[in-house]
């Protein structure tokens, strides 16, 4: 191998979200991952939701109250129908 080209390969630390660390090597002295061997569904048997950055909450914030506008207009609408048709009898 050519000397002064590669990375240092040092002591890495490896940090879960769930709170889990645990040392291996790498050209990197710190790594942040999401899922680790001890909250995985894979390794752990159970169903977990991994919500990364508030994905869904800001997508409900966003659409959530979407459906009740939707009620409203067509509510606005059969009413605007049924005021014209009343308006068409009496003329």
């Amino acid at each position: 191998m050519k000397p002064n080209i590669h990375p240092e390969y040092v002591e890495c630390t490896v940090r879960c979200s769930c709170g889990n660390t645990f040392k291996t090597h790498s050209t990197k002295s710190e790594i942040v991952v999401e899922l680790c061997n001890e909250c995985h569904p894979f390794f752990t048997g159970q169903q977990k939701f991994v919500d990364t950055g508030g994905r869904v909450q800001r997508f409900a914030d966003k659409f959530g109250g979407a459906a009740a506008r939707v009620k409203e207009q067509e509510a606005a609408k059969k009413a605007a129908k049924a005021a014209a048709a009343a308006a068409a009898e009496e003329a």
